[in-house]
């Protein structure tokens, strides 16, 4: 019986450890999704999604933080990725900060979803995987000639 409390409690710290919750919300979540049990507030997530449709990035992410608190769901973290890489988007030049937390935004997305490639089917967005929004923040954070091209100025947002 002492075996098994040991195992057992090593086993929780080891998965602690993997998972490195920041908040109890995102604690709970993890074991959700350990045994199934996670879903997103739908509620939340489509007014997240309104939103972001409407350019309100800031108030878009609140909502889908409220939507997946834990931060577990896949196409949830691809929504706040995308919202950090529209928000930072300009036409001389990206905002860094946004660009990076977008990163790490599609890198957590990536994580979560099956076979590591999150795939949307949303005809208004311009980058409908995690791949192609990956490589628009990795080439945003980039400094090279590119960024004294007189030409960005009529370079298109995805």
């Amino acid at each position: 019986m002492g075996l098994v409390c040991v195992v057992t409690a090593a086993a929780g710290i080891v998965w602690l450890y993997a998972r490195q919750p920041r908040t109890l919300s995102q604690l709970r979540g993890s074991m959700a999704a350990a045994v199934g049990a996670y879903s997103v507030d739908r509620a939340s997530f489509d007014a997240g999604l309104a939103y972001f449709r409407q350019d309100q990035f800031e108030e878009a992410r609140r909502a889908f933080a409220r939507a997946d608190p834990a931060q577990q769901d896949a196409v949830t973290q691809f929504y706040v990725a995308y919202s950090f890489y529209r928000q930072g988007w300009g036409r001389l030049g990206s905002d860094d900060a946004l660009f990076a937390q977008g990163l790490a935004a599609v890198t957590r997305a990536e994580a979560l979803a099956p076979g590591g490639h999150v795939q949307v089917e949303d005809p208004t967005l311009g980058a409908r995987s995690s791949d192609e929004l990956a490589v628009e923040l990795g080439e945003g954070l980039r400094v090279g000639l590119n960024d004294f091209n007189p030409l960005r100025l009529f370079r298109s947002r995805r």
